[in-house]
Formats: C-alpha cells, sequence, structure tokens
C-alpha cells in the first residue's frame, strides 16, 4: 500500500497563477495627449514664422506664396535696426555685469562659510522669482529715489539684475563638482590665492560662465515688462514691436519676431552645450 502524495497547490502548479494581470494603458492616447499639448505650445509658434515668409501683408491663412521681402524690409526700417542696436548693447553690457557679480557670488558661497548664507543664496534668486512688474516697479521707485533719469543705462541695470541669478545657476552647479584636492594641491606647490584661482578654478567653470552669460543674454535680449518700467525715450527691439501691435499687425513685425526666436534658441542650445561640454 503507497503513501498517497500531498495534495498539490493549484497556485503553486501554476506560477502564472498567482501573478497579477497587468492591465496595458492605450499608448496611443499618451501619444494623442502628447501631440495636444505640444500643438498647444509651439502651433503658434509655427503659425509666427509661417506668416513671416507668406507673401501676403494679411497675416492670415491660405498661404498665397513664400517670400523673404519682410525680412528685408523690417531690416531696413531705421527705426527697427535702432532698436535692435539698442537690444544688442543692452544685452551685452547687462550681460557682463550679470555674469561679473555672479561669479563673485558663486566664489564666496563656494569659499566661504557667513552667517546668513541661505538668506543670501535665496536673496540673489529673488529677482527671477518675483514678477516681472514687482521688479520693475520697484526698480523704477528706487531709481527714482536716487533721482537717476530713465535711459538705456537704467535698463542694463535692470537687466543685470534679473539675468544675474541666472547667471549664478551654473556656476554654483559646477562649482559644487569642484574636486578640492586640486586646489590644496596648487597651494601645497606655492600658488598665490590669485594664481589658484586664475589657473585652476576660473578653468573649471569657464564653461558654466559662458553657459550663463548666454542665458542673460538671452533673456535681456526679448525682455518687456521690466524694460517698460525702466526705458526712456531710446526703444529696445521686444518695446519696438509692443508699441507696433498696439496698431497694427504686419508682416514685418513677424519676420523680427521669428529672428528673435531663432536668435534665442540657438544660444539656448548654445548654453547647454556649454554645461555639457564642461
Amino acid at each position: 500500500m503507497t503513501a498517497s502524495s500531498p495534495p498539490v497547490n493549484d497556485a503553486l502548479a501554476d506560477p502564472c497563477a498567482i501573478a497579477p494581470r497587468q492591465t496595458h494603458r492605450r499608448p496611443w492616447a499618451l501619444g494623442l495627449w502628447a501631440v495636444l499639448v505640444f500643438g498647444f505650445l509651439y502651433l503658434p509658434i509655427a503659425v509666427l514664422v509661417l506668416m513671416s515668409v507668406n507673401d501676403s501683408r494679411i497675416l492670415s491663412l491660405p498661404f498665397k506664396g513664400f517670400t523673404t521681402r519682410w525680412y528685408s524690409t523690417a531690416l531696413q526700417d531705421t527705426a527697427m535696426r535702432a532698436a535692435l542696436g539698442n537690444s544688442l548693447q543692452v544685452a551685452a553690457v547687462a550681460t557682463v555685469l550679470a555674469s561679473g557679480f555672479a561669479l563673485l557670488a558663486a566664489f564666496a558661497i563656494y569659499r566661504y562659510q557667513f552667517w546668513g548664507k541661505n538668506a543670501f543664496r535665496i536673496a540673489l534668486n529673488l529677482p527671477i522669482l518675483l514678477p516681472g512688474i514687482v521688479t520693475g516697479v520697484a526698480m523704477l521707485a528706487y531709481f527714482s529715489d536716487l533721482g537717476l533719469p530713465l535711459s538705456l543705462w537704467t535698463v542694463i541695470l535692470g537687466h543685470a539684475m534679473f539675468g544675474l541669478p541666472v547667471a549664478l545657476g551654473p556656476m554654483l552647479t559646477r562649482l559644487s563638482q569642484f574636486p578640492r584636492s586640486l586646489e590644496e594641491a596648487a597651494y601645497d606647490l606655492g600658488a598665490t590665492p590669485v594664481q589658484v584661482f586664475r589657473d585652476v578654478l576660473f578653468p573649471y567653470i569657464r564653461s558654466a560662465v559662458i553657459a550663463g552669460g548666454l542665458l542673460a543674454f538671452t533673456l535681456s535680449f526679448d525682455e518687456v515688462v521690466v524694460t517698460i518700467f525702466l526705458t526712456g525715450r531710446e526703444n529696445t527691439l521686444p518695446m519696438e514691436i509692443w508699441g507696433r501691435l498696439r496698431t497694427n499687425i504686419t508682416p514685418e513685425i513677424a519676420a523680427i519676431a521669428t529672428l528673435i526666436l531663432t536668435v534665442s534658441t540657438m544660444l539656448v542650445l548654445l548654453s547647454q552645450r556649454a554645461q555639457r561640454e564642461g
């Protein structure tokens, strides 16, 4: 008489029986949602670019033919060219100021421990965290108290203020990865603090300085809100476009806006490349 074998649990005999049933979401629904979101964000930009090369003075479909004459007409406009020169001047000087102060602030945060360090970092980021209208009104009131007349210089100072945190971010990120052993080795070899900064520290963060500067330049070049409060008689390019939009929308404005979009995109891509290569 043989002993009967113990009953085998059906779940153990069939591992698939205890595996939870996987529910497959419909990938097409997620893809459709992504298309709708990206369409909502970027379709207006695509329409703007299309209207800048449409052979019609009316900004509407259907497309009547390809032309680049709106670009040449816009670039031959005296007021547009003057505003473009002002924007380049403001962005360049503001970028130098913002990058210089950001470099000093980043070095102080990296090197020293002092009371209120976290509050100092928060204060440096406030210009970009606050609404632009708040920053603009605050700086307008400050310049008025100082008796400074509104001009391109007040615009430069305003742009440098909110460009500082943009330039500071990549520098702090890069400094957080800096190996202290390089600095200690330089001091052991007899280098002075100035030589350490010039020959060791700055070359290490050079790519971050370039990346932050490009971002600050981009932000300054197409800034409108703060500029409204700080500009004098001379217009920047975004202000010139804003003034013309209040009366009429022309293909020349679409062409200039497309050029600004192209330049801004290229600068952002160059900034990202500089950070990756750093």
